[in-house]
């Protein structure tokens, strides 16, 4: 199974920079987007071979989730745990047989640490919802975190900025100690990889960046996973699209 997840920061303007060339080029089984910032039937984002299923925020032209799908899902579910934390459209979730997947855009801190709090409550509630599920989960999304100094170009700089804070990467790890791997890191120990750049002073061309962009898996997933990747090379938004496949 092969999955590919991706902030587009802006689906009908990643329509026009070569979203849909790519993907069907790719032919994931699933493709997971966040930051879509539109509502249903503002646009034509239908994809030859897909269904998909949204989750959009109240506030126009802000946040959202989707998941592109070929097998019709069980059932599907919008928020967290009774439906919680679904102003903003940040989490998805299908069920199939065997596994459930999960798409979120986590909150960002902003700048001054001015949402850190809700941020600190948000990653509770998602911890708690993933926790629910009663079948092994795979688990993507924008985490807007860069867990371990390796995952962030300049660390030191970046200890008290949203998305490096202790704060932020001790939730992290105590997701990742409750029952999830970080696939990418698993296969790949040492590889130094962004997959989120700045717009400002050139910094993808530098590669002045930050691995904000996550597949979990439960850890009894953890023999399956085949492979786990960024992507780049490829544009269109701000971050690079992610890969999985895992033998599911």
């Amino acid at each position: 199974m092969k999955l590919i997840g991706w902030n587009v920061n802006s689906l009908r303007s990643c329509m026009t920079k070569g979203f849909k060339e790519f993907m069907l080029e790719e032919d994931p089984d699933f493709i997971l987007i966040e930051e879509t910032k539109m509502q249903e039937g503002q646009a034509d984002i239908s994809l030859d071979g897909y269904k998909y299923i949204m989750n959009s925020a109240v506030r126009k032209g802000y946040s959202g989730t989707l998941i592109y799908y070929k097998k019709e899902p069980l059932s599907y579910h919008l928020g967290l745990i009774d439906g919680n934390h679904n102003e903003e459209g940040r989490v998805l979730t299908l069920e199939y047989e065997n596994y459930y997947l999960v798409v979120c855009y986590s909150p960002n801190s902003k700048e001054g640490l001015l949402r850190l709090d809700y941020r600190m409550e948000f990653e509770d509630a998602l911890k708690e919802y993933l926790l629910s599920l009663q079948k092994p989960v795979i688990f993507t999304g924008d985490l807007n975190v860069s867990h371990q100094e390796i995952d962030i170009k300049n660390p030191k700089q970046n200890e008290r900025n949203a998305g490096f804070t202790i704060e932020e990467r001790t939730k992290f790890s105590s997701l990742l100690e409750s029952g999830f791997i970080d696939t990418f890191r698993y296969l790949h120990p040492d590889l130094v990889k962004y997959s989120w750049w700045s717009y400002r002073f050139k910094a993808r061309e530098k590669n002045i960046g930050w691995r904000l962009d996550y597949f979990l898996v439960s850890n009894e997933l953890k023999d399956k996973i085949l492979k786990a990747d960024i992507y780049t090379e490829v544009l269109g938004s701000d971050h690079a699209p992610i890969l999985l496949e895992i033998d599911l």
